[in-house]
């Protein structure tokens, strides 16, 4: 009986000392052979029995210390990008945007640091720093450039918001009413981000906020990122898995809807209201055999324990402000999270309904009081929107994307988006455990599914759905790339399964950071202005008088909107690509029909204006410069200033008694559906709400994924 105590005690000594590399603190196994002058150290082994000797026991290796190799490639990958990035030609962008200004030392910086985000995976179980340093180096690199370099704001449209801003400090009251140019309403009908943002500026004490706008999608990606972990390790206990999955989602998630913007605060508090339903809101006795460890995938995490219906109110009081905030901020994400909670009720895990009806209930009642306006001629859309799947899930506003660069990024995104959806899929049918565990993260993904059917959102629904899917797409897809080693035999199936993701992870990263890049930057030319461009901008509207006019191709420039609460605006290209065919006929007559008479107009032409309309198809190739040229040479317009960036002119109309009988073009004036119209539309008709809307989509529309068939303008209402 003592020989088997001691035999035991000495064999845990020989694990710890293995472990050590052959030496216990404290507890050290050393002997010496019998007849020996001294006392010799000898590997340490198991006591021998009484009557016998030990057996012959083989040395093991000593695996060497790699824990210096994740902070060593991390910091070499950050001294690479910050060497990488004044070198980086901005201001030279030509038909691929920011892809072929990046210098190599820029592309080494994202192989570094994703071979360091691998090694770290490693230890990623006892170790997670490493990959959570990793993960916010690799959002730093990805999307700080144009916060670091731009003299300027990027997004041309994100100057509205701080349009919007500038314009809530000087009026100081919100007219949700009021049917400002633009459609810009829509904000005075959900002003809780730019509230929030008035606020911001007069704490920081910065004149608006253009100073640190370009800094939004750090911010709101270092928000993000403990929300994801949240939501992960509510459903798997590997950490290989989590950080696996948030590093998919940065890369895939080059929508563009991260700046400053409604949608991307918005969607870090849908993110943040799932996160506790998820973990906090589990009915008792609904998980059975998920709670058992054997049952489960090695990898996936036990259900929460459960709540009672008083901590799931508390909980709901809790929420209720953080819902509330959503609904004050934006007018979808409300809706994909009634969606989100509705399929989560659905199931028995989390049949709880009074969050949904709370959230129901705070959404409808925004839409009917402060929303009113809007919500109301949203509604009057659906019939016409509902069931036209091709037009609702259209990627583009109004043309076929053109160009080297814009058609690199739609092609970019569709591999994106396929390489995602089939890692999950590839997840979802193969490892069956962890997805029934995780189910309730597939719901929420598909949720946002079925709005395909319902409205186009101003030709942003496809980017709003794949946007809302994500996290759980990026879960999914991680489980197909990490193997699930831990608890499992070592089987020769398991073994080859290592070996195969030991390939396939970094393949796969490597590719989806080659595909991230063209995606996110091969536009950027329509995204960089000069500043000689805004100010250009700004002179000429400052110039209209009250109630004046601004006539442009499109709303994706700088200061598009400045002034919009005192000045007209009419987006003339933002229709179909024959209707501007038509009106490259006679340009100067179409523009001149559809200016009320007496109104004081202005038409700005924009190199930016340039770059959009041909990049997203709205004009043919050419048809820009035969605009200028057109405009420029007509009696009916003079030029105000000429600038290397653009152009002013402003409208002379011609006396009442030599006036030409006008010309009908098919919509030859904002919202004028009327192709036989006689006589220029009055003042009150110039700008109608469809303009208002479709203007509106267009100056808040994300970076297009895919070429589409030219389709009508957007009549979903603002999408900011």
């Amino acid at each position: 009986m003592k020989r088997g105590v001691v035999k035991r005690v000495s064999e845990g000594f020989e694990g710890r000392a293995l472990v050590s590399g052959g030496s216990v603190s404290g507890g050290s196994v050393n002997s010496a052979p019998a007849g020996s002058g001294s006392a010799t150290s000898v590997p340490p082994g198991p006591a021998p029995d009484v009557g016998g000797t030990p057996p012959p026991r083989a040395r093991r290796a000593v695996v060497p210390d790699l824990a210096w190799r994740p902070p060593a490639l991390l910091l070499l990958g950050l001294g690479l990008w910050a060497y990488a990035l004044p070198r980086i030609d901005f201001r030279t962008m030509d038909d691929y945007g920011l892809l072929d200004r990046l210098p190599a030392a820029f592309y080494a910086s994202l192989l570094v640091l994703t071979a360091g985000f691998l090694v770290s995976l490693r230890r990623a179980g006892t170790s997670p720093g490493w990959p959570l340093a990793h993960c916010v180096a690799l959002l730093v690199a990805l999307k700080a450039p144009p916060a670091v370099l731009y003299d300027s704001v990027r997004y041309p449209w994100a100057s509205k918001h701080d349009a919007v801003v500038n314009t809530m400090l000087g009026v100081g009251e919100l007219r949700p009413n009021a049917a400002l140019s633009g459609n810009m309403s829509a904000y005075d009908q959900w002003p809780g981000f730019f509230t929030l943002n008035a606020a911001l500026v007069r704490a920081f004490g910065v004149e608006s906020t253009a100073v640190y706008l370009n800094w939004a999608p750090i911010v709101l990606g270092l928000i993000t990122l403990p929300v994801l972990v949240l939501i992960y390790r509510t459903f798997t206990e590997d950490w290989r898995l989590v950080w696996t999955a948030v590093w998919i989602f940065q890369l895939a998630n080059w929508v563009g809807q991260d700046y400053l913007a409604p949608q991307g605060f918005a969607y870090v508090l849908h993110l943040s209201v799932l996160a506790v339903v998820l973990r906090h809101f589990v009915r008792p006795g609904s998980a059975g055999r998920l709670r058992d460890r054997a049952y489960l995938d090695p990898a996936a995490a036990a259900v929460p324990p459960p709540t009672a219906p008083r901590q799931r109110a508390v909980c709901v009081l809790i929420l209720a402000p953080l819902i509330a905030a959503i609904n004050a901020a934006h007018q979808l994400t409300p809706v994909m999270l009634c969606a989100a909670l509705f399929v989560l009720s659905l199931t028995r895990r989390y049949r709880n309904y009074g969050l949904l009806v709370v959230s129901g209930l705070l959404m409808l009642t925004w839409d009917l009081t402060m929303g009113r306006p809007l919500f109301l001629e949203t509604l009057g859309t659906l019939r016409e929107s509902i069931g036209e799947l091709t037009e609702n899930s259209r990627a583009g506003y109004a043309g076929q994307l053109t160009g080297p660069g814009p058609e690199l990024a739609g092609r970019a995104n569709i591999a994106m988006v396929l390489a995602v959806v089939a890692l999950a899929g590839i997840a979802v049918l193969g490892r069956r455990r962890l997805t029934r565990s995780a189910l309730p993260l597939l719901l929420v993904s598909i949720a946002p599914v079925p709005l395909f059917a319902v409205n186009d959102y101003g030709g942003e629904m496809l980017f709003r759905v794949y946007l809302f899917g994500l996290p759980g797409a990026a879960f999914f897809a991680a489980a197909a790339l990490v193997p699930a080693t831990a608890g499992a035999h070592r089987s020769r199936g398991g073994l080859a399964r290592r070996r195969t993701a030991a390939v396939a992870l970094p393949v796969v990263i490597v590719a989806l950071a080659a595909g991230f890049l063209p995606s996110y930057y091969g536009k950027e030319t329509m995204y960089y202005t000069p500043p000689a461009e805004t100010e250009l901008v700004t002179r000429a509207i400052d110039r209209l008088p009250k109630d004046g006019l601004i006539l442009a191709t499109s709303g994706s420039f700088p200061q598009a909107l400045h002034r919009y609460d005192q000045v007209e605006h009419w987006f003339f290209a933002e229709q179909e690509l024959p209707e501007n065919e038509k009106m490259l006929v006679d340009p100067a007559r179409y523009l001149a029909d559809g200016i009320p008479p007496g109104t004081t107009a202005h038409v700005v032409l924009t190199r930016t204006q340039d770059i959009y309309t041909a990049g997203e198809g709205l004009l043919p190739p050419g048809g820009f410069a035969t605009l200028r040229a057109r405009l420029k040479a007509s009696p009916l317009f003079t030029t105000v200033e000429e600038h290397p960036y653009g152009i002013v002119l402003a409208y002379t109309p011609a006396p009442a008694a030599s006036r030409p009988a006008p010309a009908t073009p098919a919509t030859s004036a904002p919202g004028a559906a009327p192709a036989t119209r006689a006589a220029p539309a009055p003042r009150a008709a110039s700008v109608t709400s469809a303009s208002r809307v479709a203007s509106a989509a267009a100056a808040t529309r994300s970076t297009p994924a895919t070429p589409a068939a030219p389709a009508a303008p957007a009549t979903s209402g603002g999408t900011p």
